[in-house]
């Protein structure tokens, strides 16, 4: 790691780290109990097969608290804790890979540390994604589209296709970034270029078959993912350009390109959780913010003792940190 990614990398990792959730009041549900409210809340027939199931602690846990999440880290689970809630709500999975599976990671230090303190804590942890996605709006869409102040933009109603009278790729990049609180994005393209159309695709992005044919459409200027894989879409796009397409790709990062959804989830669930339940958000974002400030202030530490050997990388240095500020 070199000395400007471990300056810098404390402020983006506690901004990746968002909490959002409630504290309950009154007769406490179970963590079951929340769950099959769910499943009644989401609109469609719940599927038979689905990563959507409790992947941590039990379903008769009484639940104090809720908190949602893009991931359900172990600093998250920390936290969430400290702040009185018990029950996880997160999008992706707990212990690393797609379906939760757990036997392999038996004796693993760090799955074993994380599994005590799942137990030692009572906390359960909801997986919300195949369910999340499907509703009608999806779920993640509609958090990302209000988050960038899309609404106007959709095409329709809970659409990912977005339309703009006036916009340059450069100027969409910069709207996006102070937006959603991102400290990077990866953009392929010209800033410059005219941008009318532009498809969403959040979270992750294969190349075959869906995401091509977007690309490939003469009145798409640009698609947004927040990943994929180099050698697919970034390559696919930068061969466009090459062939003289006016194309653009922007690649936000995984959990920025859906956290918004998670902190949206976090007011949906609001209905089907104990009429004494109150909102906590509040009080969640504040401890982001918290955690933001903390690390900023040790950023600034460590600029301190850079002065004198690297005064241009300090001020771009302090001119990022006062962004993250805003």
């Amino acid at each position: 790691m070199t000395r400007r990614s471990l300056v810098v990398g404390g402020a983006s990792l506690a901004a990746a780290s968002r909490v959002h959730g409630f504290a309950q009041a009154g007769g406490a549900l179970t963590a079951g109990e929340v769950v099959e409210r769910i499943k009644g809340r989401v609109g469609i027939p719940w599927m038979t097969e689905t990563v959507d199931r409790i992947v941590a602690g039990s379903p008769e846990v009484r639940v104090k608290g809720i908190a949602t999440t893009m991931m359900a880290t172990l600093e998250v689970i920390q936290r969430a804790v400290a702040a009185g809630r018990n029950m996880i709500v997160t999008h992706e999975p707990t212990f690393w890979s797609h379906l939760d599976t757990t036997k392999e990671l038996e004796g693993d230090p760090t799955y074993e540390f994380k599994r005590r303190f799942i137990a030692e804590h009572d906390v359960a942890v909801f997986r919300f994604h195949d369910h999340w996605h499907r509703m009608k709006p999806d779920g993640i869409n509609a958090g990302m589209t209000r988050e960038l102040g899309w609404e106007k933009n959709a095409v329709s109603e809970g659409s990912r296709e977005f339309v703009f009278d006036v916009a340059t790729l450069g100027g969409l990049v910069e709207t996006m970034v102070k937006r959603l609180n991102a400290h990077s994005m990866r953009v392929v393209g010209d800033a410059k270029m005219p941008v009318k159309r532009v498809v969403a695709n959040w979270g992750y992005a294969s190349l075959m078959p869906s995401v091509i044919k977007t690309a490939a459409r003469p009145d798409v200027d640009v698609v947004i993912c927040g990943e994929t894989r180099e050698w697919e879409l970034v390559e696919y796009v930068q061969d466009q350009i090459a062939a003289g397409a006016k194309k653009a790709l922007i690649v936000v990062n995984h959990v920025v390109s859906e956290q918004s959804g998670m902190r949206y989830c976090a007011e949906w669930l609001k209905p089907i959780t104990n009429p004494n339940m109150k909102s906590d958000l509040t009080v969640a974002l504040a401890l982001s913010r918290a955690a933001i400030e903390g690390a900023l202030a040790n950023v600034e530490i460590n600029l301190e003792s850079l002065q004198d050997k690297d005064a241009r990388f300090v001020s771009e240095t302090r001119k990022k940190a006062a962004f993250l500020q805003t």
